[in-house]
C-alpha cells in the first residue's frame, strides 16, 4: 500500500474541490462552516472520490493551516506496526526497534491528523484511538514514562458503511460516535455527472499536455459509471495524453470499457462484491494478471483489503480451500507462493481456507492465527 504522507510544513496552496455539481457545490459550503471549529470529522465515500482532498481542505481552511498535517493510511499498515506508526516506540519494545521513534500523534501536535481507511482498523486499534481521543494521552509502544498529552485534531475517513461494520461485531460504536461529530458525505462520480468535464480540464492542465476530447467522446465519458470514480478519472485522462499521438481525444481512442459503457448506477452497497467478481473473471480470462494488475491497484488504493479478501475468498471457493490451486487459477506459477502469500500476510489479507473445506458457512474476513503469527513476525522483521 501506499506510504503514509506526513506534511510538517503548512501547504504552499490550498487544495482544490473540483465541480459544479450541487453536491460539490454543498461540500464546499460544509467545509468553509465547520473548518474553522475544532470539531472531530468523519468523512465517507467510495475509494477515489476525493476523501483525502477534502480533508486537506479542511486543515488548509482551519486556525491549525499554519501546523502540521500528518495523515495516515490506516489500510496500508498492519495491526502491530499501525500502533507504533500512531503512538511511536522506544528502543527495544520489539524486534527490530533500533531507535527511539515519534509517533504520528505527537508529530501532528497541534495540528491535524487525517486517519484514512479507519474502518480497516482492527478493534484492539479501535481501542488504543477511542482511548486516545477520550484523554489525549499518548504512550509510546515499550515506554515505562508517564503517558505525553498532545493536542490535535482528528479527521477519519472511510469507504466502509461503518453502522455495517457495528452490526457485524467489526467496529466499536462508541468509537464511531467519538468520530462522528461532523459527518461529510462525498458521492460517487456516477451521481454527480455535471463534475466530469470541470475534473477532466483540472487534469489536463495539471499534466501539461495539450489535449482535447471530442464532443462524442465528453459524453461517453459522462455515461459512463466511474467504479474508480476520480482516481479512476485522472488515469484515464493520464493514459489518454500518454498514448495519444496528436492533440485530439475522438470516442475510437477511448478504453473499451467506456466506450461500451451504459449509465446504469449500481447500488452502492453492491459496488465491493462487483469489484472482487470483475477481477476473478479478468483473472479466469486471463484479460488480468495477479502481479500486473490486481497487485497495483492494492498498492495504489484502488481497491481495498476488502475487495482483495473478497477475490481470494472467490479462488478458495473454487478450489475447496487449496491455496496453490488458487495460484494457477489465478495464472500465477508455483514458484509465486511464497511471495503470494507473504504479501497477503504483510497486509492481513489472508483468508482462512478451511470453512472451504468443511462445507461451513464461508466468512472472508476470518484470518487464521497461525497466519496472523506469521503477520506479526513479518511486521516485526520489517520495523
Amino acid at each position: 500500500m501506499r506510504k503514509s504522507v506526513e506534511t510538517a510544513e503548512p501547504f504552499s496552496s490550498e487544495p482544490v474541490l473540483i465541480g459544479d455539481s450541487p453536491a460539490s457545490q454543498l461540500l464546499r459550503s460544509t467545509i468553509a462552516q465547520v473548518a474553522g471549529g475544532d470539531a472531530k470529522i468523519l468523512i465517507t465515500g467510495e475509494s477515489g472520490v476525493g476523501k483525502d482532498v477534502a480533508a486537506r481542505c479542511l486543515h488548509a481552511r482551519s486556525a491549525r493551516r499554519q501546523r502540521p498535517y500528518v495523515a495516515v493510511n490506516c489500510a496500508a499498515i498492519t495491526d502491530g506496526l499501525l500502533e507504533s506508526e500512531l503512538f511511536g516506540h522506544v528502543r527495544g519494545s520489539f524486534t527490530g526497534a533500533y531507535r527511539d521513534k515519534i509517533g504520528k500523534l505527537q508529530m501532528a501536535h497541534t495540528g491535524t491528523i487525517f486517519l484514512d481507511e479507519v474502518g480497516e482498523m482492527t478493534l484492539r486499534m479501535q481501542a488504543l484511538l477511542l482511548r486516545f481521543m477520550e484523554n489525549g494521552e499518548i504512550q509510546p509502544v515499550g515506554s515505562d514514562h508517564a503517558s505525553r498529552h498532545v493536542e490535535v485534531r482528528v479527521i477519519a475517513a472511510t469507504n466502509r458503511d461503518l453502522t455495517d461494520l457495528i452490526a457485524a461485531g467489526q467496529f466499536r460504536e462508541d468509537l464511531l460516535y467519538r468520530l462522528k461529530v461532523v459527518h461529510l458525505h462525498i458521492p460517487p462520480l456516477r451521481e454527480r455527472r455535471e463534475d466530469i468535464r470541470p475534473l477532466l480540464q483540472h487534469t489536463i492542465q495539471r499534466i501539461r499536455r495539450p489535449i482535447v476530447f471530442s464532443e462524442a467522446a465528453l459524453q461517453a465519458l459522462e455515461a459512463y459509471a466511474w467504479p474508480g470514480n476520480v482516481r479512476e478519472l485522472q488515469n484515464v485522462v493520464e493514459q489518454m495524453a500518454s498514448m495519444s499521438t496528436g492533440t485530439l481525444i475522438d470516442l475510437e481512442h477511448l478504453p473499451a470499457t467506456i466506450r461500451r459503457s451504459k449509465s446504469v448506477a449500481a447500488p452502492s452497497r453492491e459496488r465491493r462484491r462487483q469489484i472482487a467478481d470483475e477481477l476473478y473473471d479478468g483473472l479466469l480470462s486471463g484479460r488480468y494478471s495477479f502481479w500486473n494488475h490486481i497487485h497495483p491497484l492494492f498498492l495504489n488504493r484502488d481497491i481495498t483489503r476488502h475487495d482483495l479478501r473478497q477475490l481470494v475468498g472467490r479462488g478458495l471457493t473454487s478450489t475447496s480451500g487449496n491455496y496453490r490451486a488458487v495460484l494457477k487459477l489465478f495464472g500465477m506459477d508455483n514458484g509465486s507462493y511464497k511471495r503470494f502469500m507473504n504479501f497477503l500476510g504483510a497486509h492481513d489479507c489472508a483468508v482462512d481456507f478451511r470453512p472451504f473445506r468443511s462445507g461451513q458457512p464461508v466468512q472472508p474476513e476470518i484470518q487464521l492465527k497461525s497466519v496472523l503469527h506469521r503477520v506479526e513476525t513479518f511486521s516485526a522483521r520489517r520495523a
